[in-house]
């Protein structure tokens, strides 16, 4: 249920992340999903990725530091206050952090929209979503090749 996802750190130039996302798609690597922040002098490249074993080794290849998250994407309601009520309420009754998220689109079904989230303790928010019936959504859904244990 957990999603292996890329995180890569860019300093913040012209560039840097055209040449990250141009090395993947040379290979044939598909985005899955992409969040960018930035700080001063760098940005945090956060993305899913179709192999991300292969995506791991191109960046490195470029030497771009990079490391690989667990992280927790779901399918919620794309209603208004879906996302706080439905589930940050939850995570927040529970004592639950959320790190940070994202969202997607594209991914969910029908009226659906798709939160990715890093959390403090990851198997506790799953144990959590679960027993509230939320949709987790697999590798599987994402076309994301899953190899953990190659990382």
């Amino acid at each position: 249920m957990k999603l292996k996802q890329l995180s890569v750190f860019l300093e913040n130039s012209p560039g840097r992340l055209y040449e990250a996302t141009h090395a993947l798609g040379e290979v044939g690597i598909n985005l899955r999903s992409l969040s960018i922040c930035d700080t001063a002098g760098f940005g945090v490249l956060r993305i899913l990725v179709s192999d991300v074993v292969k995506a791991r080794r191109v960046i490195m290849e470029k030497q771009l530091p990079a490391r690989v998250d667990d992280v927790v994407a779901i399918e919620i309601d794309d209603t208004p206050g879906s996302l706080a009520n439905s589930v940050l309420k939850l995570f927040l009754e529970n004592r639950v952090n959320v790190d940070y998220m994202y969202a997607l689109a594209g991914t969910g079904s029908s009226g659906k929209a798709v939160m990715v989230f890093r959390f403090s303790d990851n198997d506790q928010a799953i144990a959590l979503l679960q027993k509230n019936g939320i949709k987790i959504l697999d590798a599987e859904s994402f076309g994301i090749h899953d190899n953990p244990g190659q990382i």
